[in-house]
């Protein structure tokens, strides 16, 4: 296990075990930091690298991927450059550790910034599991995403993101080409062994 920093981001890598595995970028929501998403990832992809950087943004404290004005509102000048740092990072963070384009997986605030590198800086990822995602961006380019896959995991009583605006971003991707799966499970925002069990199955499945 390595702890580092690399361009103003600290993150932790893990070394496979698993050479078949897909190398993982870890993501956290609001308030956590390179070590909250680590079990997560252990028990999606067991044996997987793994690359898990801290936000870089600061909510009353709590580590964030980007800046937002409101629940719920973001500054989309912000989740641009933000976006941008973050394909940079993991561009450094894979030639650093001779790794292959990774996996996204992020939760809330992280799946949020994974979706924005895919609208802006595809190239950055193999395909995502996104947690709790909503539109990062109200307009920006079609990316070409042709056969990405993508994973969704909404929450039907989600209080945070409203279901419509999950399935816009769902059909964004799918309007790029992406190979997108979306589920709405009986959940809230937090996360629950259901999205767990989906997204192992998930990742296994891109194995088969």
């Amino acid at each position: 296990m390595t702890v580092a920093t690399a361009p103003s981001f600290t993150y932790r890598h893990l070394p496979a075990t698993d050479a078949s595995r897909p190398p993982l970028l870890l993501l956290h929501g609001t308030g956590g930091d390179e070590n909250d998403l680590i079990p997560l990832g252990q028990m999606i992809s067991p044996g997987s690298a793994v690359v898990s950087p801290r936000g870089k943004v600061l909510e009353n404290g709590m580590p964030r991927f980007f800046r937002r004005l409101a629940e719920g509102v973001f500054d989309e000048a912000d989740v641009i450059r933000r976006a941008n740092e973050l394909a940079d990072f993991v561009s450094e963070a894979r030639e650093r550790h001779g790794l292959a384009a990774p996996l996204a997986v992020g939760f809330s605030n992280g799946a949020n910034i994974a979706a924005a590198l895919l609208l802006l800086r595809p190239e950055a990822l193999a395909g995502a599991v996104l947690i709790r995602a909503m539109m990062p961006l109200a307009d920006a380019q079609k990316p070409n995403l042709a056969g990405k896959p993508i994973l969704m995991l909404t929450g039907a009583m989600d209080p945070i993101i409203p279901e419509a605006n999950a399935a816009e971003l769902a059909r964004r991707f799918e309007a790029a080409g992406a190979s997108i799966d979306h589920e709405v499970l009986p959940a809230g925002h937090s996360l629950t062994q259901a999205d767990i069990r989906l997204a192992r199955d998930w990742v296994d499945k891109l194995r088969a």
